[in-house]
């Protein structure tokens, strides 16, 4: 199947990590017809990402008030919404719809080719999820695509040599603990001269400002709550990354970073960061026995390479 030179949709809600794993799909249907129109449907915190590095044409907002009566069954359609959508000639779904309620109301105002990819991948096949994004573009003739999220940035400047560190994620069930974090720091600033970017969010709470209060201000910058494409910008052309499996790792994975990825009970072989520098530590006996020796001597060698 081929679409025309005309206008394609990607709806996409989820978390960050949700997002970024689902970048492929976007660069594959981008490869596969340069001269369409690209947009995406999403939160835009989070779209943003892919219309600032140029992933795509255009973002809108999925939660926008008119959207509503598509999800619900014979809801009121916003006759604005319906006009928009029938204005595309292909639109990929990755909502969570299981009674093809949104499907149904969608097909009442547009032609467009629909093709409905998951929400999430059955945890069941082993298969990256990445992978699992990718392929419902089959359909479109779209095979072999490159399964590694990027995303390219100008960067702000940065001190050479820097290691940024996430010390938090959605879940505290995903944290390494804090003491932990403590002593990484500390070792970081006791034995390299590597300057530290620290990076959270409202997620992180108090944790964050308790791990900064003990750094000497000369070797750290903060980066607290900003906008996920300054985020990015400020990750760029640092050393390497460390966090834990949340969206901010798949986004330092995404920008080309050699990340540290401490791994909870997740399945990696699903949920890991893809990139040709990305190390998951994962420890049988979970992820509060995680040494920080381990982690430190890892993190060295991800220095030395970086140096390289």
């Amino acid at each position: 199947m081929s679409t025309p030179k005309g206008r394609i949709l990607v709806i996409r809600g989820g978390a960050i990590g949700d997002f970024i794993l689902t970048l492929p799909s976007l660069a594959a249907l981008r490869r596969q017809f340069p001269d369409a129109h690209l947009e995406v449907l999403g939160y835009p915190h989070i779209a943003q990402l892919a219309l600032a590095g140029g992933c795509v044409d255009a973002a809108h907002p999925i939660e926008a008030r008119g959207l509503a009566g598509f999800f619900a069954r014979h809801g009121p359609l916003d006759a604005a919404v319906a006009g928009y959508f029938a204005g595309f000639n292909l639109i990929v779904s990755y909502l969570f719809d299981p009674d093809d309620i949104f499907k149904t109301n969608l097909a009442s105002c547009t032609r467009a080719h629909f093709i409905q990819g998951p929400h999430r991948p059955d945890e069941s096949s082993l298969t990256h999820a990445t992978a699992v994004y990718l392929k419902p573009l089959e359909q479109l003739a779209i095979f072999d695509a490159d399964p590694v999220p990027r995303l390219t940035f100008l960067p702000m400047e940065s001190q050479p040599g820097t290691v940024v560190l996430h010390p938090g994620s959605g879940s505290d069930r995903k944290n390494w603990p804090e003491a932990r974090w403590a002593d990484l720091l500390s070792r970081l600033l006791e034995q390299t001269q590597h300057p530290l970017l620290l990076v959270g969010g409202e997620a992180e709470g108090d944790r964050l400002n308790r791990l900064v209060a003990a750094l000497p201000e000369s070797r750290f910058r903060l980066a607290s709550s900003l906008p996920l494409v300054e985020l990015a910008r400020r990750m760029c052309g640092c050393a390497v990354f460390v966090g834990h499996d949340s969206g901010i790792t798949h986004l330092a994975a995404a920008l080309g970073l050699p990340c540290l990825a401490l791994w909870p009970d997740t399945n990696e072989v699903i949920w890991r960061p893809r990139g040709e520098r990305v190390v998951v530590l994962k420890e049988p006996r979970g992820l509060r026995a995680l040494d920080v020796d381990w982690v430190f001597n890892q993190l060295q060698g991800l220095l030395v390479e970086a140096a390289g």
